[in-house]
């Protein structure tokens, strides 16, 4: 079943991180797929703000994995995979140990490590509408 969820704006982001949180049931492997620019570190950061993280949730495009605890002292991984050019890489830093961990992983670029994504993923694609809103599309 194909859903989609509409962010007008930037103050509508809380409501729609819930709103997806419940759409999504017991996902907790979740690829973003879209532009340079989509909104996708902003969207992330508003799910882990409503998964109840305090931490300073930021774009790990240099780090390619950031760590954020909820207030329940769950672990939330964040992963950007845009510099990642080739499957060792990834293996190299241990990234199917989060993909698979049972965690929330939220993935960034995930194009760059399709062929190591659990079938279970959720796959995610944010759209960016002339208007400046966005549209999230996934299918459950």
């Amino acid at each position: 079943m194909k859903t989609v969820i509409n962010i007008e704006s930037v103050d509508k982001l809380a409501k729609a991180a819930e709103t997806f949180l419940k759409a999504i049931g017991n996902k907790k492997t979740i690829a973003f797929y879209g532009a340079m620019g989509a909104g996708k570190t902003t969207f992330i950061k508003s799910l882990c703000e409503s998964l109840g993280s305090e931490d300073n949730i930021n774009s790990p495009t240099f780090s390619i994995i950031n760590e954020y605890l909820t207030k329940d002292e769950e672990v939330i991984y964040h992963m950007d995979c845009y510099r990642i050019e080739k499957n060792e890489e990834a293996n190299n830093i241990g990234m199917t140990e989060y993909l698979y961990s049972g965690n929330f992983c939220f993935i960034e670029w995930p194009e760059n490590i399709e062929s190591l994504l659990p079938d279970s993923v959720l796959k995610v694609t944010i759209h960016m509408n002339p208007d400046d809103s966005r549209t999230l599309e996934f299918s459950i």
